[in-house]
């Protein structure tokens, strides 16, 4: 029996205007066989929650840049919970410092910073996917 692809939603919350980043993890993830969402920039948790909900994603990757990635990642994750979807694989990319990984890490997000190995993204979501499924 094929399985469905996995569907993954990338999002990049907040006032960031650079999105060069999360068009390459995009895709790296296309041609790795899954179905992506990308909502573009500029987006709010409520959006990306309601497109996460509504395109019954499994996994949900935030580029940010701004450095506001605690206030939205916590956000983020308090939605989902609300909404019973706390079993979606999170992610976070983009300027991340070190010394905030171990709290998002703590709220469930694998970080890839700046430079992560596509590779790693792909081969990550795929393990964590289908771990939950």
């Amino acid at each position: 029996m094929a399985r469905n692809p996995i569907r993954v939603l990338v999002a990049k919350p907040g006032l960031d205007g650079h999105d060069r980043g999360a068009k390459v993890v995009v895709k790296a993830l296309l041609d790795a066989g899954m179905e992506v969402i990308y909502t573009g920039r500029h987006q709010t948790v409520d959006m990306i929650v309601n497109a996460a909900e509504q395109e019954d994603v499994e996994a949900i990757g935030l580029s940010v840049l701004s450095g506001a990635h605690l206030d939205y990642c916590s956000r983020l994750k308090s939605r989902l919970v609300e909404l019973e979807m706390g079993s979606v694989v999170l992610m976070v990319g983009g300027t991340i410092p070190e010394a905030d990984v171990p709290r998002l890490r703590e709220l469930g997000y694998a970080v890839f910073g700046t430079g992560s190995s596509l590779t790693e993204i792909v081969n990550y979501i795929k393990n964590e996917v289908e771990r939950r499924r």
